[in-house]
């Protein structure tokens, strides 16, 4: 079976993770702290923040920017549901804004035509979350732009994107953001089998974000209300979650991320090897805007289905009938039942929903072989046609 996607773990990787298993400290131990310095120095951001999901980043992300009641979040619909349920966990109301046809990203030129909509109507959003689909980052310096002329916060979603660049520095330096979210699920770029993470530059975001993940307790003194009665002594000063990442999952982090660099460059060459060999095929393959350095989380091709016999599904069955696990990312988000409750429909969002009827994520993960890779396109030339 070839999967879509999936972790490398190596020796080193199952050591670290048994020599916290061998020692006193399973949860909250030193490899969390050693985890957070170690992606906050490769992101070149502040701060970093360890949580047991990228669900839970953009929870906390939200709520330390103040989202409630009366607000709005805009994200893309192109992505997992996360990235808008974090504004439904905080009361607040979800909008969309469809994608880049070339990108597959959240559009600027449709952001700023429904702010500007939005601001005759009285409903501008209070965050933004831009999502860099497959690994190539957003053109964030536009949406910064924008964030600053109508007073939106942003979180960049960049689950799928550590180890990727936009303009020449790291993605999660929050230079056009407030926070930036990773993601170490097993078939993200790095994992820590199930884990998240949240960076930002501000001080005071940080301390909100390290308080929400742990039930709002702190002993800090600094951050309690009145004094301690003794050594004993925390004090919940907010409500809080228990979203804290385990020193196991850290330590599977800080062996894995020493491998990022090699994990990224690999998928380059997988993804440059894809549209060297499809090059002749009915496909619209990835386009790569010269300002990115994608991590190549997913490699999605789109079938020109004008120009082919097979239909999306025929073409999909034909891989999982040669087990070969594609996928496809993502489902339009408010195509979703539970938020057609919410009045969204089909139709609203023709970019995402042309995306959608078109793509398919075929195998990339450093693992992958050639020969794998070779088998992979011969399917899919049966499939087409060519």
């Amino acid at each position: 079976m070839i999967r879509y996607g999936q972790q490398d773990i190596v020796q080193d990787d199952i050591d670290a993770v048994i020599r916290v298993l061998k020692s006193v400290n399973l949860t909250q131990g030193p490899n969390i702290p050693q985890f957070e310095q170690a992606v906050q120095a490769h992101a070149g951001a502040r701060h970093a923040v360890a949580v047991n999901s990228a669900t839970s980043a953009l929870h906390i992300a939200c709520l330390a920017l103040d989202l409630g009641p009366g607000d709005w979040l805009w994200t893309t619909p192109n992505t997992f549901v996360a990235s808008a349920n974090c504004a439904l966990y905080c009361g607040a109301q979800v909008d969309f804004v469809d994608i880049d046809s070339r990108t597959y990203n959240l559009c600027p030129q449709a952001l700023e035509e429904k702010l500007v909509q939005a601001e005759k109507d009285g409903r501008l959003p209070k965050i933004v979350v831009p999502v860099h689909l497959s690994g190539q980052p957003c053109d964030m310096a536009a949406i910064h732009a924008l964030g600053q002329k109508y007073g939106f916060r942003i979180i960049e979603d960049a689950s799928h994107a550590i180890g990727g660049r936009y303009k020449g520095e790291p993605i999660g330096n929050c230079r056009y953001s407030d926070i930036t979210v990773f993601s170490f699920h097993p078939v993200k770029i790095i994992t820590t089998a199930e884990g998240g993470m949240a960076l930002t530059n501000d001080d005071e975001l940080a301390t909100r974000l390290g308080l929400l993940r742990s039930h709002g307790i702190t002993r800090d003194p600094a951050l309690m209300t009145q004094g301690m009665d003794g050594p004993w002594y925390y004090q919940q000063v907010t409500l809080g979650y228990n979203y804290r990442m385990t020193d196991i999952q850290a330590a599977l982090g800080v062996s894995q991320i020493n491998r990022m660099p090699e994990y990224v460059l690999r998928r380059h060459e997988i993804a440059a090897r894809y549209d060297r060999l499809m090059a002749d095929m009915p496909l619209t393959l990835p386009w790569q805007h010269p300002d990115s350095y994608s991590a190549w989380h997913l490699y999605v091709i789109r079938l020109r289905l004008d120009r082919i016999r097979a239909t999306h599904l025929e073409v999909f069955e034909a891989f999982r009938a040669r087990d070969i696990m594609v996928n496809l990312h993502y489902i339009p988000v408010h195509t979703q039942p539970h938020y057609q409750k919410m009045g969204f429909r089909p139709g609203d969002y023709p970019q995402a929903e042309q995306y959608y009827r078109e793509s398919i994520s075929i195998p990339m993960h450093p693992t992958l072989t050639d020969a794998e890779q070779d088998f992979v396109i011969e399917v899919l030339r049966e499939a087409v046609g060519r």
